[in-house]
Formats: structure tokens, sequence, C-alpha cells
């Protein structure tokens, strides 16, 4: 039914998820090329439809992360609804819920139902805390997997309050980790003929992303403070204030402070013995990060790009978002792309993070009005009769609707 191009084509997914994470996976899967049907309740469907700021009608939070999507508005309580999925699943690669744990064996729409119906359907089921364990039965929103996973312990200025990440982090992750549960499954599917389970927690995502701060605390059973921008193992690295903005520097092993002493005009900071070595300059963090912070206060953050640029210093200016999305780098890379929307015309979004030169130029489609492809879907996929679609639409089985002002659980009951 679609006209997606790229490596996935051919894979039909099946998306029940709503909110972020499973949309946002569902979303890179669409990006790649699959078939996603993208299922929501007749009515107010997916919560984020109406998250302000909205602009005729339409949410920026559902724009970002449903594009490529068929829509389809199906009261999977009723047993028409559910009927429509099982007959759907039966056609899918890919089932993919966030549900919370128990639902879906509620709804007869669990991994050991739709399995019997196709023993190839690769089933990725998205929760707060994954289907074991003792808080199995909780939901949970990004700010609390960023707290529990430890990561806002670690975030913020020395001395300051905990903080949470800029971006959503536990659901992005976790929609990338869900993608590559997908991924891996469908390539095993080629070996075995047979489809699974894929169990993906967004706890255990954002643990998994602890990486060497998890083996710090193996090696010293110690926690480890809140740095701001710094790095607890690196000096100098962080942000770094010119007359007009700040600037990162990164520096890693020793080949690189050479290299900053002689941009900043303090060559002879190089051979310095009390800052000779990384584990030296550690140890004296204030003195050096106040050695830089006073060098480059005389020039702007423009000067300090083309000075750090010649010297060979990783570094970068910090950006805001507005400044990000008229990058020349960014739009050569082609990061900002548009979509022509039946409400909005042309609209701006996001291009796609993975490029192939083989799927270049596939045309960015605007994500599903609520119920826009109920028709198609049930009548080119599923064979079903005007008369019977007919019928589900006025017995309230499909359709749209009009919204509500919900709640954003990052997994939720249908």
């Amino acid at each position: 039914m679609s006209a997606s191009q790229g490596p996935l084509k051919g894979l039909r997914v099946l998306d029940l998820t709503r909110v972020l994470v499973g949309p946002y996976a569902t979303m890179q899967l669409a990006d790649l090329g699959a078939e996603v049907i993208k299922v929501e309740r007749p009515g107010d469907g997916d919560e984020t439809r109406h998250v302000a700021p909205l602009q005729d009608g339409e949410s920026h939070y559902f724009l970002a992360v449903n594009r490529n999507k068929l829509g389809l508005a199906v009261d999977m309580k009723r047993p028409e609804g559910k009927q429509i999925l099982v007959d759907l699943a039966r056609r899918s690669d890919v089932f993919i819920e966030n549900f919370r744990p128990g639902v879906a064996q509620r709804l007869g729409l669990d991994y050991e139902s739709l399995s019997k119906e196709n023993p190839r359907l690769i089933y990725c089921s998205i929760s707060a805390f994954g289907q074991t364990g003792p808080y199995a039965s909780r939901s949970a929103l990004d700010i609390a997997i960023q707290a529990m996973s430890g990561v806002m312990s670690i975030t913020g200025e020395p001395g300051g309050p905990p903080t949470r990440l800029g971006l959503p982090m536990a659901d992005l992750c976790g929609g990338l980790f869900a993608v590559i549960g997908v991924l891996s499954a469908v390539y095993e599917r080629e070996r075995t003929g047979r489809g699974q389970f894929v169990d993906f927690s967004m706890l255990d995502g954002m643990v998994g992303l602890l990486m060497y701060m998890a083996t710090r605390v193996f090696m010293t059973a110690e926690d480890s403070p809140k740095i701001g921008t710094g790095h607890h193992g690196i000096v100098p690295y962080g942000a770094f204030p010119a007359s007009d903005g700040y600037l990162v520097i990164a520096n890693i092993g020793e080949a690189f402070w050479p290299k900053i002493c002689a941009a900043i005009g303090r060559p002879e900071l190089a051979a310095d013995p009390r800052y000779d070595t990384n584990l030296k300059r550690v140890d004296r963090r204030q003195e050096v990060d106040a050695l830089l912070a006073e060098a480059m206060s005389g020039k702007t953050v423009a000067e300090w790009d083309e000075v750090f640029e010649r010297h060979d210093v990783p570094h970068a200016p910090i950006l805001e978002i507005s400044e990000v999305l008229r990058h020349p780098q960014v739009l050569a890379r082609g990061m900002v792309g548009e979509f022509e929307h039946p409400t909005l015309g042309r609209f701006p979004a996001l291009g796609r993070a993975i490029r192939f030169p083989d799927h270049e130029g596939e045309p960015l489609r605007p994500p599903p009005r609520l119920g826009e492809h109920n028709e198609s879907v049930l009548r080119d996929l599923l064979g079903y009769t005007p008369e019977q679609i007919a019928k589900l639409r006025g017995d309230g089985v499909i359709g749209g609707g009009s919204a509500v002002d919900p709640g954003t659980s990052a997994q939720v009951e249908p």
C-alpha cells in the first residue's frame, strides 16, 4: 500500500504505540522505508495530537514523530475492532505496542495470541520497566526514568539540584533501542523463519547508556558528582565563555593540550610541570578552567571558532536550536526538509538522520490525519467491502473525532 522507498521497503509494521517512545521508534522504521500503519482510538486519537503549541489544529508534538505513516482509527476494545487488528497482524511483519504490561493480554492482542495467527510476527513491547521485575506493572514518564537511571544525579552544575536532560532521552533512546531490537529479530527470522517477542524497558535503555559512568562506580565504589559541562576524567573539557557567548572545548589524551595552549596564546603552559599531563590537570581542574576562561574572554565566539580551527583544537560553538536549523552543515546534509500537509501546506520537518545514497530523494510524507487511511487499509489490505466499512463507521468501530486534553503517559492504557 505504501509507496515508500528505502532499505526496509516491503516490511509492514502495525503500530499501536502512542505519545513518544513508540511513535519515535516506528517513525524511524517508516523513514527507512517500512510501511507503518499507525492505529489510534477514534475520537481523540494519540494524546500528542493535542499538545500545545498548535497551528491550525495541528500539534507540533504529533507532527514531530508521526510522519511517513498510514493512519487507522479503530476501537480495539470492540470485538470488530479487535478482529481488524488481528487480521492486520496476520499480514504484518512487526507489531509494536507500548501498553502497560498485562493490557495486551486483556485485549487478546498479546504475543502468544497473535503469534498463533502469524508465526513470523515480530512483536515488540515497549514499557517503562519491562515485562518482569517488581516494577513491571508501574507506568512512568521520561523524567521518572531519567531519575531512576541515575542520569539526573550526574546532570547539572556542581552543588546544584538534579537536572533533567534537555531532550526526553529516556523516550528517544528507548525508541532507538526498540528499532535495534526489531531489526535484529527481522534478521534472525531470515534464518529461522519464525518471529519472536522483543521485551524493551525504558529503564534498561537508560541504564545501558551509563557506560563508563557505571564502570567508574564498579572500579571506585564512589558515585560521581555533578560537574556541569565538564568531564570527570578529562581536563580541559566543557563550556568556556567568549565575549559574546560560549564554546565547548574537548581534550582527550595529551596530543591536544599543546594545541590548546598555543591557540590561547599561552604555549608555555604545554610544558608547565603543573599541567603537562591529564592526571595533573584533573587534580588542578579549577586552575586550568580559570586559565582558559580568562584567556578566552577577549574574543568573540566567531573569532575563537577560527582560531581553534586553525590550531586543530576540538571545539564547537553552543548554538540555539534556531541557529542549528539554519546552519550550513545541517542544511548541506539535508537535515531540514519539508512535507506537504493537507492543512498546513508546505511545512518544515527534520530530515532523515541515516542516509543511503541509493535511496536519496524520497520525499517526506506528512503525519496522517486521524483515521485518514481507514478505507484504503480495510479495502485494499483486508478486502472489506464498502458496505462493511460503512457499517463499521456507523457503529463507531472506526472513525475520527474531536480533540480532548489528555495526559502524556510513556506507557498507556487503550
